[in-house]
């Protein structure tokens, strides 16, 4: 699928990079710290990953693929609700005074790339995009649940872990739901013209 740029990532970091599908590099896990890292991380992926579906969003009304806009809307508020409930769950009830920042200024877990955006893409593409989020978010957690020696902080990346992998179930059956694209979806009769 060609691509269109919708964004900039502005993220620099703490972790180690693993290489992604497709090239893209996401931030791996190296050594988890306790349960306030572990919060802080949780919810830099799910404010991160809210922003860039917001993103998307708005470059799909740019297009006037109102649909697929309006799908991003949608996941956008759900990752914000969960980067909500991370702060109720957190000692402070703050979001963290720095915010967390990934490794060499590479996206997070959940964080999709701006290069996956098209804009005439489907809602089978969007949902596509949210499935591989979801599963980058669902690896992060149960590896961090492998790596850290806190009991508490163990169980509460475990419990991520399920909810993610819950996501990935839902998105799936959504999928199936969602009639795929016809071959020819990138086909633009009347194709964006620039000028100078």
């Amino acid at each position: 699928m060609s691509k269109a740029k919708a964004g900039s990532a502005r993220r620099t970091g703490v972790h180690r990079t693993v290489r992604a599908r497709g090239g893209r590099q996401t931030a791996g896990m190296s050594r988890p710290e306790g349960r306030a890292d572990f919060l802080a991380r949780a919810w830099t992926m799910e404010v991160e990953a809210a922003e860039r579906y917001a993103s998307f969003a708005d470059a799909m009304d740019e297009h006037n693929n109102r649909e697929v806009a309006e799908l991003f809307r949608k996941l956008a508020r759900i990752e914000q609700l969960h980067a909500d409930q991370l702060l109720e769950e957190s000692r402070t009830k703050r979001a963290p005074a720095v915010p967390l920042r990934w490794d060499g200024g590479r996206e997070g877990p959940e964080t999709a790339a701006p290069e996956e955006l098209h804009y005439r893409m489907q809602p089978y593409h969007a949902l596509q995009i949210a499935l591989a989020c979801e599963k980058r978010a669902n690896k992060f957690f149960a590896e961090f649940a492998s790596k850290t020696t806190d009991a508490k902080v163990r169980k509460a990346a475990r419990e991520m872990a399920a909810e993610e992998a819950e996501h990935v179930r839902l998105i799936e059956d959504w999928l199936k739901r969602t009639p795929p694209p016809d071959k020819d979806w990138e086909h633009d009769p009347d194709p964006p013209f620039v000028s100078d």
